[in-house]
């Protein structure tokens, strides 16, 4: 049982699954900092949530593709926490074909930038930054969250829903994780937990998601061997897992619903000739 009080940050708490990460963790008595940039009406209410749950939560602004704004955050957790005990490295932003188009349009000019500027060059400004504050924890851990847009690219089903910028961004990660578990090695556990098509990311609570035909979703969901997309109830229940496990470190953990395990058929197991 945890008896030690624990302080974490989580980008991306105002929405979808960094907010039921946060709620999850506020629930389990860490306290939080959790920075918002845009996405007004999700943050405002991400703010009341939290300030009504207890006065000690931090809820401040910050352009996490900012070296300032992120020291500004660090200060303030060093400031009221001393330490941290969780990052959950939770920013990203990705253009879906299906509503962007191509990156040759004009509307599109920044969007490979804004991919790799959040998506990757973020989490490691914000994990750079809070490196200091992890090592004053006696056990901390960072969570790295990326996608399997990471391991396939912009091809098959999902093609419409990853960019190209946004897959690579991803696949960057992985190497983030694997580098920082020997950094932090042994007090700083890192691992990368790899999502695949979640209601609120990629799947049916998005507008990416609405704008598909349903051939297109159904090829996603027939790709994928549980016949579904995920919940992010069900990402909370592998964060936790994460959060326990506190033998894994370096470690990548897929959920995905066995989406990059589909599309190949196992045949039958041929007779023999001997």
């Amino acid at each position: 049982m945890q008896t030690r009080q624990q302080y974490g940050l989580v980008l991306g708490g105002c929405r979808g699954i960094g907010f039921a990460i946060a709620q999850r963790l506020a629930d389990q008595g860490v306290i939080l900092a959790l920075p918002w940039h845009d996405w007004p009406d999700d943050s405002a209410a991400m703010i009341k949530y939290f300030q009504e749950k207890s006065g000690q939560h931090i809820c401040l602004q910050a352009d996490l593709r900012d070296p300032e704004a992120v020291e500004k955050l660090t200060d303030t957790m060093a400031k009221h926490f001393g330490r941290l005990d969780i990052l959950i490295n939770n920013i990203e932003r990705g253009g879906m074909p299906v509503i962007h188009g191509s990156y040759h349009r004009p509307v599109n000019k920044e969007q490979w930038q804004l991919e790799m500027a959040t998506t990757l060059h973020a989490k490691w400004l914000v994990f750079d930054h809070c490196l200091p504050l992890l090592r004053n924890s006696a056990r901390a851990c960072v969570i790295n969250i990326s996608s399997i847009a990471g391991i396939v690219g912009r091809s098959g089903p999902v093609s419409v829903l990853f960019n190209d910028g946004y897959a690579a961004a991803n696949r960057g990660i992985n190497s983030l994780t694997r580098t920082w578990a020997r950094v932090c090695a042994p007090k700083i556990r890192v691992n990368e937990l790899i999502l695949g098509i979640i209601d609120s990311r990629h799947g049916r609570g998005t507008r990416g998601w609405q704008e598909l035909s349903d051939r297109q979703r159904k090829a996603i969901l027939d790709h994928t061997l549980l016949q579904r997309t995920g919940s992010p109830e069900e990402v909370v229940q592998a964060v936790d897992f994460i959060l326990q496990a506190t033998f894994l470190t370096g470690a990548s953990l897929l959920l995905d619903g066995g989406y990059t395990l589909g599309g190949e058929v196992i045949m039958d197991m041929p007779p023999g000739v001997i």
